[in-house]
């Protein structure tokens, strides 16, 4: 497998539009571009058909429901996400087959797709969607088998959709805000194969040596980590999408409440860990139980924080090689963290360019995860949690 042709995930999109060009001034500086033409439209399924043979093959064209070249396991079907027909060709070149789906609503469609990601994550299969080859025109919808013949149809009006949280586009690639929050739409072919497109952007483990580099960490600097300038801004950054911040407090009472359920990271004086302003988000207990409890930090020494969150981190490793499910995570910007055990929201944050310090003995991370170097030695930055992944057709 070409390592380095692999898209490093993680990354972050909000809500997205399709049909208009939205110029996109995020760290991944993509170019915009408009949205699926109508070149990329078709009224029947046979006009469809006749678009996909500018760039691939597609003979022996069928509507037949027991097709022996439909996939076993059925990714939708007429009569849901607005699904008009649903067809097959072989893509004799690429000795692979093309699912074609006819629709009458790009937001149904696009809205289907997306619960069907998110239920998939839910379930355990936390790189569904990731390496996507859903290809969606202005009114239908194909779903090559083969990486290469994804890359063929990615070259034409069609739009590779991704809707798996972590997911990004590299430098250089087309992307385009949809109809659906959380989805994006690329010309961008993620792909664990090595056939899809290539990614220059992959970045490098800094410990590996010349051909034998892995994702990881980039020759120089980062792909990038969030930042905010004080805790107004990282409040007004994750709230209310990600972090629930409608009870919000620096008060060192609230800071100083401890809960069962909800542990941070920080104890104590939050300025003996490097932190120049901290401030909780939730409900603090009192009458009522704690709840949906996360912390904000403004750091001043980066390397001070991480180092004593290593230590805690180690220390909570001890009994059963595990962390606590109420223990919080630290996940780290430039200069900002936010502490919380709500998988949901290290998912979202994941998304905003925020990263995990992760400190275990031995950790790695499969191909498609960003991994990079940390400031405490012996630990890393990633999005990707062991037994709890975050993350195609």
């Amino acid at each position: 497998m070409h390592l380095k042709r692999i898209i490093a995930a993680t990354a972050a999109f909000a809500s997205l539009s399709l049909i208009t060009a939205c110029e996109d001034a995020d760290a991944d500086r993509t170019t915009a571009v408009t949205g699926p033409t109508a070149d990329s439209g078709a009224d029947t399924l046979e006009q469809a058909q006749v678009y996909v043979q500018r760039y691939a093959s597609c003979e022996r064209m069928s509507t037949d429901p027991t097709d022996s070249r439909l996939p076993l396991t059925e990714f939708t079907a007429v009569g849901t996400w607005s699904v008009t027909e649903r067809g097959v060709c072989s893509d004799r070149v690429e000795h692979g087959e093309i699912i074609f789906y006819m629709f009458s609503d790009m937001k149904a469609f696009q809205e289907g797709y997306k619960q069907r990601v998110l239920a998939k994550i839910a379930s355990g299969d936390s790189d569904y969607g990731l390496f996507s080859r859903v290809l969606v025109g202005k009114n239908f919808a194909v779903t090559p088998t083969e990486t290469k013949t994804a890359l063929k149809l990615s070259r034409s009006d069609l739009r590779v959709l991704t809707c798996n949280p972590t997911a990004r586009v590299p430098e250089g690639y087309k992307r385009e805000k949809g109809l659906v929050e959380g989805c994006v739409l690329s010309d961008f072919v993620a792909s664990d194969d090595g056939e899809g497109s290539p990614n220059f952007e992959t970045p490098q483990d800094p410990a590996a040596e010349g051909e034998s580099k892995k994702p990881g960490q980039p020759p120089a600097g980062s792909l990038g980590l969030q930042r905010a300038g004080s805790l107004g801004e990282l409040k007004q950054l994750v709230h209310p999408h990600t972090v629930d911040c409608t009870s919000y407090s620096t008060d060192p009472a609230a800071l100083a409440v401890e809960s069962v359920d909800y542990q941070p990271v920080i104890t104590g004086e939050h300025r003996h860990w490097g932190v120049q302003d901290r401030a909780i988000c939730g409900e603090p207990g009192g009458a009522q139980r704690a709840h949906n409890l996360n912390w904000l930090d403004v750091v001043s020494d980066m390397e001070l924080l991480q180092t004593r969150a290593k230590a805690a981190q180690q220390e909570d490793l001890k009994d059963d090689n595990r962390l606590k499910a109420t223990a919080s995570r630290l996940l780290v910007g430039e200069n900002i963290a936010v502490e919380t055990n709500d998988p949901s929201i290290r998912n979202g944050l994941y998304q905003l360019q925020f990263l995990y310090l992760n400190c275990e003995p031995g950790f790695s991370a499969p191909a498609g995860y960003r991994v990079e170097k940390a400031s405490a030695e012996g630990c890393v930055l990633t999005n990707y949690e062991p037994g709890a992944e975050v993350g195609g057709h």
